[in-house]
């Protein structure tokens, strides 16, 4: 059995990657990523996600507090997120729409996607994409809800990255995602319990439930998209997830809010 100090230490030292490779937050990282240290600590990725909701939470009850309405609030709440993460995901999101909309081809959709400039695909899949967000958190409105909503989004968001990231292979061999490695079945298994439990402390049984049917639907719709049109997926593919599952845990938790 692994000694106590010895676990400790790998579990700070996951908690350093994930971090890092999510967010721009000087945390640094004590294992080198090529040696398959990025992978294991795929585990750790609910936990940097509810880091980055809490930043988001802390923002909005500030402008709540000073007397700003909840639209403002909302709009500098996402500013916040996107900051702290350096807009990863949503980078992911407009690369992956611009590259499957925009390609008739697998190599082209890839050479677009690698393409640092934003076509009108990815655009569009921002608008929408913060679009929906903050018209779900100025629906929720209250602080203290809004809070809960941003720590099961973006914690729940991330839980299914490793899943997605066994699952479905690389789609290029020399990609962020192929880098990484596959993530073992016990980081797999430890993101979906910790989303899951974030999802059911935050929102409760029911509306966690629906939030993981419907996150799940739309993770197998995007892997079977990403397999038919590119073979597999990308670091682009997964931060598309990653927006998708925010802005589905967010609509489930202002349908519910909206319904008292």
């Amino acid at each position: 059995m692994m000694p106590h100090a010895e676990f400790l230490k790998d579990v700070i030292a996951d908690l350093r990657i994930a971090v890092s490779f999510v967010t721009i937050l000087p945390v640094g990282s004590s294992k080198p990523a090529g040696d398959g240290a990025v992978a294991r600590a795929t585990w750790a990725l609910p936990v940097a996600g509810l880091l980055v909701g809490l930043f988001g939470a802390f923002i909005f009850a500030v402008a709540s507090k000073l007397g700003l309405t909840p639209g403002p609030s909302a709009l500098l709440t996402l500013a916040t997120t996107a900051l702290i993460t350096g807009a990863l995901h949503e980078d992911g999101l407009a690369d992956t729409a611009d590259g499957l909309g925009g390609g008739r081809t697998r190599a082209r959709k890839l050479e677009i996607m690698r393409d640092s400039r934003i076509g009108s695909y990815g655009v569009c899949a921002l608008i929408l994409s913060f679009g929906l967000r903050w018209s779900a958190l100025a629906a929720i409105a209250d602080p203290w809800l809004v809070a809960l909503a941003l720590c099961a989004a973006h914690a729940a968001a991330r839980a299914g990255l490793p899943a997605f990231m066994s699952l479905v292979p690389p789609a290029r061999p020399d990609g962020l995602s192929a880098s990484a490695g596959s993530p073992p079945g016990r980081s797999v298994a430890v993101a979906f319990a910790l989303g899951t439990l974030c999802l059911a402390l935050a929102l409760g049984p029911g509306k966690a439930l629906v939030a993981m049917i419907l996150l799940s639907l739309a993770g197998l719709i995007l892997a079977r998209l990403v397999v038919r049109q590119i073979g597999g997926q990308t670091g682009d593919t997964l931060g598309a997830f990653e927006q998708l599952g925010e802005i589905l845990i967010l609509l489930v938790a202002a349908a519910f809010q909206m319904g008292r």
